[in-house]
């Protein structure tokens, strides 16, 4: 076995690969021994066909799958040994091969293209990102301490309808003369008052009983989102609703809020020693926070990787890589489609590739299954309730086995894997580009993140 190479330039290399007989004869003659074992060959018992004709029958074949199988483990040991960084798949280079003839060749060679990976560093000192975190404004605060009181408070089945009530009932969806249009919505639904886009609107609703009617026009009293649950459209369609409903009620439910006490405090926060609702909604204000810093994480990620592409500069061997592409038979990729697609997706999807590699250098970034199993002992941690008489021991044990069932299925794990994956991400952009932190409101926020 030889194997030499030549450079093509641009990032191209040719290599050869000579394959001997002594490389693969063993291997044959073994083959050969076995299929005349087994053979049945007419006008022969079973195993007793001459050799000579079982090598007329079977030798090409078996030496074409024995040279096939030293050729491609000694091209890729080679590049494993020679630490060739190459991109896609060496293609074979039949012009240069030529016909190959099992059958009478003892001595073949065989020729390739391979892609190199360019020389490159990440010029960390280019990337110029600040690191946006929303401010939690006493707003914030407010909302999420009504979402939470209600979130734990208790329902109530009034007779009649109120304020911030939630009504059940059959909607028709009405034509213009005030009665059911044929084909139109009919659909069980509820719908939230606190939701009501026009406070005028409330008296229309207020002191309805079960199987009293109701008639409003959808788009004036509630808000798109809702119409969109409400009657199982898409978001264009219900954005395109404006017709009069009529709504029959059913039924009404009433969420009385949980009193601001200790009760709560620990409901919400067990384990935590809260003293008063000022602390209380200082631990509100931090919740808030983590999930906002998700989002900034997410965005600063994002911004980061953005500028580290663009800021990619190193040449790519891009004949070799369209050519690549096209060989791959996929159905979508086209000599066409590629070159029309080539500078939008496919370059800064093999830049960022590239680029990634040089971060695995610094930090892992693809997460490990140590990583995954933690991170889902985590989530079930903060939901688990403790078993009488359960020690800690046992219990982490019981978590530790809930999390390998659950990692197993890769199906379940995607998003783990994905949060993970940003989160690693983050923490070397963080390392390397030491952001400036920059406190913006929610409108910029989502302004910003539009743009990323």
């Amino acid at each position: 076995m030889k194997i030499t190479r030549e450079n093509l330039g641009d990032l191209e290399l040719l290599i050869k690969v000579d394959v001997e007989e002594s490389d693969y004869l063993e291997n044959v003659t073994k083959q050969l021994k076995d299929y005349q074992r087994r053979a049945v060959v007419p006008g022969f018992r079973k195993g007793n066909a001459p050799r000579a004709l079982i090598e007329r029958m079977y030798k090409p074949s078996i030496v074409g799958d024995a040279v096939q199988n030293v050729l491609n483990t000694s091209l890729f040991k080679y590049i494993d040994d020679e630490k060739l960084h190459i991109l896609g798949m060496p293609m074979s280079n039949d012009e240069k091969t030529g016909e190959v003839d099992f059958g009478n060749q003892k001595a073949f060679s065989f020729y390739f293209n391979v892609a190199v990976a360019p020389e490159f560093s990440i010029e960390w000192d280019k990337v110029v990102v600040k690191y946006n975190q929303i401010k939690v404004t006493a707003k914030d605060v407010e909302t999420e301490l009504n979402n939470v009181v209600n979130r734990y408070g208790k329902f109530e089945t009034p007779e009649t309808v109120a304020a911030g009530d939630i009504m059940y009932g059959k909607l028709v969806e009405l034509d213009k003369k005030g009665v059911k249009k044929e084909g139109g919505v009919d659909t069980f639904v509820s719908l939230n008052l606190q939701n009501l886009k026009d406070a005028e609107l409330l008296p229309l609703f207020e002191g309805k009983k079960a199987e009293e009617k109701v008639v409003f026009n959808m788009a004036k009293a509630f808000p798109a989102a809702d119409i969109e649950r409400a009657l199982h459209l898409d978001s264009a369609a219900a954005k395109k609703f404006k017709a009069d409903v009529e709504l029959t009620l059913s039924g009404i439910s009433r969420i009385i809020p949980h009193e601001i006490n200790d009760e709560l405090f620990q409901q919400v926060f067990p384990g935590q020693t809260v003293k008063d609702e000022a602390a209380f909604r200082k631990l509100l204000q931090k919740e808030i926070e983590k999930a906002n810093n998700e989002q900034s994480d997410w965005l600063f990620v994002n911004q980061v990787r953005k500028a580290l592409v663009d800021n990619f500069s190193a040449a790519l061997p891009e004949a070799f890589l369209k050519r690549w592409f096209a060989s791959r038979g996929e159905k979508d990729m086209t000599p066409e489609s590629i070159e029309a697609d080539w500078a939008e997706k496919y370059v800064p999807s093999l830049k960022w590739e590239l680029i990634q590699g040089k971060l695995e250098e610094i930090s892992p970034v693809e997460p490990t299954r140590n990583q995954i199993i933690d991170y889902i002992k985590d989530i079930l941690r903060r939901n688990d309730k403790a078993v009488e008489g359960e020690s800690k021991e046992d219990a982490e044990k019981r978590l530790e086995q809930a999390a390998e069932s659950i990692a197993a299925d890769r199906q379940n794990i995607g998003q783990v894997v994905d949060r993970i994956y940003a989160d690693n991400l983050a923490k070397i952009f963080k390392d390397q580009v030491k952001p400036e932190v920059e406190k913006v409101s929610a409108k910029e926020f989502g302004e910003r993140a539009q743009e990323a």
